[in-house]
């Protein structure tokens, strides 16, 4: 049973780097004056600055010192604290010691990680024991993946609610999109990568459509599933036009949608078919970019071997540097908008909406980040009462959702009239 017991209600690892930073200034903007928040590094010094920069709501906050290497600090920091957060990666790299803590500790976790490789080791070393603390591993609460995987959820509460059926054929729209790439972004889809180059077994893995499934053999054969499939758009929904290609974001977000509807003991429906992809407009000329993207997509991986031949040195020269990120102002003009298409089992239609403003990766990330360490820490009661590796669907779904609207996130689901053009 976990031990409510705690100094702290939230800790936030890495808050001196560029995500950790934008989060802690959301947690100091938007968590009631009674939640006991430490800020936790490895830099007494920075950590003390980052804390002088977020203002009064902040000035009463702890500093923890904990470092990836030292095992005995991150226990440390798990035991002090009813939910952790973590923005330190690249995941593959450092992220397991402070799962194993937190599992072991039976404290909640959440983080940013888009590392199919890291997260697959996390549930594969530390699923059963968090599972018996009863502690909430929730990997991927930034735009990575909780826009897909809450909107998925939201469909299948609404067909649910109507006894409209299970979930059948479901696709993610990105309808628009803008915004920048940070230097920790950069090493962390690089860390796996150079995994990636030189283990055939990553390779695998990476291509598996149920790489995160809690049992591979139960899973449906559904035939192929493509993350890269050049398509028209009015084949989704006859709302769209011009083309769509795969989304990038989409060969691990959706493994996490998949991984929700697994633990959900396939609630969504054992003929659920889910993808993701960009909508690249109506022009002929739109065939270029989405052919493009649509091979681009195969071609990382296929073609990932070949980088155990580029040096490290060079990779890091040509990728942003480690903690920083987009200016402020270029966060401003972020945003995006997606919608999720459904049909169910019954032959009713949905779609769910989801769309912010800000830049997705780091100021919409900071938002999601943060509710979902407020839903860890303040909503208990209302959580999945099963510890284990989750997802931010399994693990918060409802209360998550509602805080986000209340945060002001555009989430609407609607049925559609008519039948989509196939």
């Amino acid at each position: 049973m976990q031990n409510l017991d705690r100094e702290y209600d939230i800790a936030l690892y890495g808050a001196t780097g560029f995500v950790g930073g934008l989060t802690a200034a959301y947690l100091a903007k938007a968590a009631p004056t009674d939640v006991r928040i430490a800020l936790a590094g490895r830099s007494q010094r920075k950590l003390e600055a980052v804390r002088a920069g977020l203002g009064p709501a902040a000035e009463n906050w702890a500093i923890v010192l904990a470092d990836a290497t030292d095992q005995s600090s991150l226990d440390a920091l798990a035991a002090s604290a009813r939910s952790i957060v973590s923005t330190v990666g690249p995941y593959t790299e450092h992220g397991l010691p402070l799962v194993a803590a937190c599992a072991a500790a039976g404290t909640d976790y959440a983080d940013l990680t888009g590392e199919s490789l890291f997260v697959r080791r996390s549930i594969d070393g530390y699923h059963k024991q968090a599972a018996d603390t009863t502690a909430r591993i929730v990997h991927s609460c930034g735009f990575d993946s909780v826009p897909s995987d809450l909107s998925v959820h939201a469909l299948y509460r609404r067909a649910l609610a109507d006894d409209a059926g299970e979930l059948r054929e479901t696709t993610l729209v990105v309808r628009r999109i803008r915004g920048g790439v940070s230097g920790g972004t950069a090493a962390s889809g690089l860390a796996q990568l150079r995994e990636m180059a030189t283990d055939p077994a990553a390779r695998r893995l990476a291509v598996d459509p149920y790489t995160l499934s809690p049992v591979r053999a139960a899973e449906p054969e559904l035939g192929r599933q493509s993350d890269g499939s050049l398509k028209r758009a009015a084949g989704i929904d006859r709302s769209l036009s011009g083309w769509t290609a795969g989304f990038f974001m989409g060969p691990y977000n959706t493994r996490i949608v998949r991984r929700s509807n697994a633990i959900r003991d396939f609630a969504y429906g054992r003929e659920f078919r889910y993808s993701e992809v960009m909508s690249l407009g109506r022009t002929p000329f739109a065939l270029v970019p989405a052919a493009v993207l649509a091979g681009g997509l195969t071609a990382g991986v296929a073609l990932s071997p070949l980088l155990r031949f580029v040096p490290h040195s060079l990779l890091a020269r040509l990728s942003p540097r480690p903690g920083t990120g987009p200016s402020e102002r270029s966060r401003a003009k972020g945003f995006f908008a997606i919608e999720t298409f459904a049909t169910t089992s019954s032959g009713r239609r949905y779609r769910a909406r989801f769309a912010m403003q800000g830049d997705p990766g780091y100021a919409a990330t900071a938002v999601l980040l943060g509710e979902s360490a407020l839903a860890l820490a303040l909503d208990t009661d209302r959580l999945s009462r099963s510890g284990g590796v989750l997802t931010p669907a399994t693990a918060m779904g409802d209360p998550l959702l509602d805080r986000l609207v209340r945060a002001g996130v555009d989430i609407q689901v609607d049925e559609l009239v008519g039948a989509a053009a196939r």
